[in-house]
Order: C-alpha cells, then structure tokens, then sequence
C-alpha cells in the first residue's frame, strides 16, 4: 500500500465552516492510510478557506476542491471522481468517525488487502447522537451479517422492521463504484439513499464488523432530516424512491439472488414509508395524489415488488387508506418519534 491510499473519505461541504473541523480531525486520525478529499460545494461563509488551510498543513492526505454549487450528491460524484484510495467512504461534514473504531476499521481493511482478498463492501455500525442531549443509539447489522469474515448478501439474514443500510455503514471498494457508473443526481436531497442502494447488485464480497464507527449528528432543525425540511422537500425524496424503483430490474434478482432481493425490498419499503408518513402529515389533496402517484410508478415498474411492499411489509402499513388511515400513520409516527426522538 505504499504506492496509494487505503481509504478516500469524500467531505463534502456547504457553508460548513462550524462543523467541518471535528469532522476532519477524526479522519486525519487514520493518519497516512487516509486521502481526505473536502469538496467545497459553492460554499458562501469561511468552508474554502478552512479546506485550503488544511490542504496546505497536510500535504498528500489532504485535497481541497472547490467548485460551483451542485449539491450533496455532485458532492460524491466528484470524490469518487477524485479518489485515489482503494476504498471509498463519503463523511458528511457534521458528522464524525469515531477515532478508535476507525483505526480498528483500517486494520481490518489493511488484513484483507495483505491477505490478498479485497471487498467489494464493508459495513459497520452507526450512531445516532442526539445534539442537544448527547444520547446515543446504535444501529447495529450483528444479526444481518456474519461478524468479522468475509460473506456474501446470501449469508445474510432479514433486517428488523427498523434496520437498514445506510450511507453512514457502508465502505465500499472505490473501482466498483467507478465501473458501474454510479452517479447521484445534482440539486436534490436524499440521494444518500440512491448511493447505497444503486451499487448493491454488483457486491459480491461483504465484511461486517460490530464496530460503532460513525457518529450521525441528529436533533438540530436546520438539517435535511429534520421534519420541517422533509416536508418542504418531499418531492426530493420521491424522486430519489423513483431512482431507486428504476434503478434495477428486481425481478431478475429475485430470481437469481433470492436474499438479496429481501434486502433490496427492504430498503425500498424504508424509503417507501418515509415518503408515505410525510405526505400523510401534510394530508392535502395534492399529497395524498403523490402517494396514490408513488404506488402506482412501483406497481407499472414491478407488479410483484408493488403486491410484497403493499401488502407485506411497513411500507404497506403507511399506505393504509383513507383519512382515519393518514391520521393512524401520524399518530404512530408522532409516538414513535416521542420515544426514540431520533430521526
């Protein structure tokens, strides 16, 4: 490994200049392993100087690239395009990776890569971190994937009703995302989703770790997920489900890749779900037309994915019908969200 980087961390970074340096600081803690790439989305505030200053302090661990404003998404796509490391991890910049599960993370890619058996996907835990309270919940895949070996999506097991993948648990090798094209839409939010998903298909090698790696902040009403901002932004997030439905022919998969296919439903019914609950809080006509418009785009693309979604999975129970029904799917998500007050 001499020669190039283990790991890519893409920042990508708008008006960050609060946030960004804890986020860096934890990466920089992978030392010489670790190319960090701070893509400076058209930021208006002090996030370039910030990139350059620490550009210039780290030579040939830190890379600042600034360009025109594209979004979180144009974001990724220009770290995978710039990345030079074997494997490729996007860092938002209000996040942060836990030091010492990072470093036990790299010894573990850096086994493999000796062993001269690289992985297509390597997953790890997340952790929501409540801002204002510093409470902590873990999501954890120990029941999914077989701990510490390398496997594949036909060794995993069902995710729980409120398991899944996200940007925040994957690693996945840097050349497989560049062989298949995988690339986010600019200008629109919630594609995270699209980026874990799209590549799924093409991993045939996984290892899990039971590592609590990265630190999700979450709480604060400015972010993407806070609820005011998916409700003013819903249309972003259906498009991404739309991505997603037409991402992959899932009936192929089924066939050949029968757990796979469980995992992928699975993910969809997650997106599915947020999509209903939202359209239900805002309960107008025009949103309860999204979701009928949502349901019937699935059911045109794949009669068989749209009959195991709506009738046999969460996103089934979100799409119950009528206005008692939206007021049901409010009420539960408003009782949930008081308990766990996580996104």
């Amino acid at each position: 490994m001499e020669n190039s980087k283990l790991i890519t961390f893409a920042v990508p970074c708008y008006n960050s200049e609060n946030c960004m340096r804890d986020c860096i600081e934890s990466l920089l803690t992978a030392k010489d392993y670790a190319e960090i790439i701070i893509i400076n989305d058209g930021s208006a505030d002090k996030t370039g100087e910030i990139a350059d200053s620490y550009a210039e302090k780290y030579p040939g661990t830190v890379i600042a690239h600034h360009q025109e404003n594209g979004g979180h998404g144009e974001g990724v796509n220009q770290g995978i395009r710039l990345a030079s490391g074997k494997y490729y991890k996007v860092v938002d910049s209000d996040d942060r990776l836990d030091p010492d599960a990072l470093k036990k993370a790299v010894d573990a890619l850096l086994r493999l890569e000796n062993d001269g058996n690289p992985v297509d996907m390597f997953v790890c835990n997340y952790v929501y971190v409540r801002i204002d309270t510093g409470e902590r919940r873990p999501m954890k895949y120990s029941h999914i994937f077989p701990q510490g070996k390398i496997s594949s999506w036909e060794e995993s097991r069902p995710f729980g009703v409120s398991q899944y993948l996200m940007m925040h648990s994957v690693i996945y090798r840097t050349e497989l995302l560049r062989e298949h094209s995988i690339e986010l839409p600019k200008h629109t939010f919630y594609e995270d989703n699209l980026y874990m998903y799209a590549p799924f298909p093409y991993v045939e090698k996984i290892f899990y770790l039971d590592l609590d790696l990265y630190l999700y902040y979450v709480g604060s009403d400015e972010q993407s997920v806070s609820e005011k901002n998916v409700l003013k932004r819903i249309d972003q997030q259906i498009r991404v489900a739309k991505l997603m439905i037409d991402s992959h022919d899932l009936n192929k998969i089924r066939k050949e890749k029968p757990r796979l296919y469980r995992c992928m439903l699975h993910e969809l019914s997650i997106i599915l779900s947020i999509c209903d609950v939202f359209l239900s809080i805002q309960n107008t006509e025009e949103s309860v037309e999204k979701i009928r418009d949502l349901w019937e785009y699935l059911k045109k693309k794949d009669p068989v994915a749209y009959k195991k979604l709506r009738y046999f999975s969460l996103a089934g129970f979100t799409k119950l019908p009528g206005r008692a029904g939206r007021r049901i799917i409010v009420a539960a998500y408003r009782a949930v969200h008081k308990i766990y007050k996580f996104n």
